[in-house]
């Protein structure tokens, strides 16, 4: 008997090896199906045309359920390729996706069904890579996605002088073609699951890498070099869902890591920032300036920032969304023109969302005296005369940016600052510009009545153990509050020649400082 259930235990085992074999959905993960670029005409020379011989193989991929593409050593030229669903892009080491310098190579992309914003300033799909609902795509591998966008913009450029392309919002006085006109590195839209790892992506004619209303992004240890043109920013994420972006290189001429809104109703909502690097000729990490539907449960943690002509931390709310919920941690920037921007305004004339609900907390900030970005390039317009730009914390009249907390923070700014250069007497606070409705910029508002934080249209705001120092002098005080209602001011720490009449405080209440030495709180009507 137990020689007969050994022999029925034997022959029920060969038929569950042979059905976990057979069959396609067993625990046996199949071999992913591998496509190679050179097999399907391909030519990796730089020279030759590649654009309908790769979509033709992302084509095939999709169609036949998904694989992954390789794209092996050598120049591979081509124009916009549509991304599709279950498809991996693979670029092996020595691999270059050259972007065409011929701008009619670059096609736009129709998308039926997208939302349609109030001011949609980047309604453009030109893109190198373009995908609309499109899911579950990767890109990865060592290789490099290069855009060539210097040329490619000075083809646009040539081509519409001689009125061979059009362009009908050419910057005159820039003496450029518009963004619009300009292909961005990538455009996705709409798609969920994406996953971009490990590649070197540079030099786009526009904006480098733009996602909007995408949900499960996942960016790891890529590095981006986007400096060839202008409207260079690094990534642009707009009203995306659970959105990582870690272990990254950021260089760009422009904002480096930018998170927009410009769909009511929908936001940005819970996007980590960690474990990066940004150089920036503009922001290192900004919110806005498009911010119509709104930013929320974003949490930014060991950010090292070099070279930013503008601000570290940039968060803004102008265009009627809500910002809230925000954890920024342990960021160091050196050659930094600001170190923290803080900005609810209105320039949409109507009703301004919420700033509310923001904890930053172990940062340090070196703020030059000369401009950050003079080794770029490319180089932001001058700003108007102006003494160093403090930090500041601001609202509009009746709309308070609220529940504001700094902790841990040191900031070194340059000083030097003259009477003769720029100067606003306290006495005049009263007259300090509004500008509810302009852009919002750190030195929006010009010469800032102090050197370290100008505060203003703000409730419940907590700053504790704050180190503020000076490479030369300043004749400004150190802290500017102006129509605050509750503020902690806990272990404020100033050089040792700046203790009397350095917070000042006008038409406010409900100011507390503590364990501040013999700092005192100066009101002034």
């Amino acid at each position: 008997m137990r020689k007969h259930l050994k022999s029925i235990f034997s022959v029920v085992g060969l038929y569950v090896c042979a059905f976990l074999v057979l069959n396609s959905n067993s625990l046996f993960a199949q071999t992913i199906k591998q496509y190679n670029i050179v097999d399907y005409g391909a030519v990796g020379n730089g020279q030759t045309v590649n654009t309908k011989a790769i979509q033709s193989v992302i084509d095939k991929v999709n169609a036949d359920g998904g694989g992954k593409i390789i794209v092996p050593k050598g120049q591979f030229l081509t124009g916009s390729l549509v991304m599709k669903s279950n498809v991996e892009l693979h670029l092996q080491e020595g691999a270059v996706l050259l972007g065409n310098t011929d701008p009619f190579d670059y096609k736009e992309v129709e998308m039926p069904g997208h939302p349609v914003s109030p001011k949609q300033d980047d309604n453009s799909s030109l893109a190198l890579l373009v995908a609309y609902r499109a899911d579950n795509i990767s890109i990865t591998g060592t290789g490099t996605i290069d855009g060539q966008g210097t040329a490619l913009a000075l083809n646009i450029d040539s081509l519409y002088h001689l009125g061979l392309f059009k362009d009908p919002n050419y910057s005159s006085c820039g003496n450029r073609p518009n963004e619009k006109a300009r292909p961005k590195l990538f455009r996705f839209s709409l798609c969920k699951n994406v996953t971009i790892q490990d590649a070197t992506l540079k030099n786009s004619a526009c904006w480098g890498l733009s996602f909007e209303l995408c949900e499960h992004l996942t960016f790891n240890k890529i590095k981006v070099v986007n400096r060839a043109y202008w409207n260079n920013d690094g990534m642009d994420i707009t009203d995306c869902k659970n959105v990582r972006i870690t272990g990254c290189d950021i260089n760009s001429a422009d904002d480096g890591i930018c998170l927009k809104s410009y769909f009511p109703g929908n936001s940005n909502d819970t996007i980590l920032i960690a474990d990066c690097i940004v150089r920036s000729g503009a922001s290192a990490i900004k919110f806005g300036t498009a911010s119509y539907g709104g930013f929320k449960n974003v949490t930014i943690n060991n950010v090292k920032i070099f070279d930013t002509y503008r601000s570290a931390i940039a968060i803004e709310s102008v265009d009627g969304g809500d910002i809230e919920n925000i954890k920024v941690t342990n960021i160091v920037a050196k050659n930094t023109g600001n170190a923290i921007f803080i900005r609810l305004g209105n320039r949409i004339r109507k009703t301004p969302g919420l700033l509310k609900n923001v904890y930053l907390g172990n940062i340090k900030v070196q703020v030059p005296f000369g401009r950050p970005d003079i080794n770029y390039d490319l180089r932001a317009d001058q700003d108007g005369h102006n003494n160093p730009i403090a930090s500041s914390i601001t609202g509009i009249p009746g709309y308070n940016v609220k529940d504001i907390t700094l902790e841990n923070i040191e900031i070194t700014y340059p000083g030097r600052a003259s009477k003769a250069q720029a100067y606003f007497p306290l006495f005049r606070l009263k007259d300090f510009p509004e500008k509810v409705n302009n852009y919002p910029e750190f030195s929006m508002f010009g010469e800032t009545p102090a050197w370290g934080f100008y505060v203003r249209h703000a409730e419940n705001i907590k700053m504790k153990n704050i180190v503020l120092k000076l490479d030369d002098s300043d004749f400004r005080p150190a802290f500017v509050l102006d129509d605050v209602k509750g503020m902690d001011l806990e272990k404020i720490i100033l050089p040792a020649g700046y203790q009397n009449n350095q917070i000042i405080a006008k038409d406010a209440s409900g100011i507390k400082l503590s364990d501040s030495g013999k700092l005192n709180v100066t009101t002034i009507p």
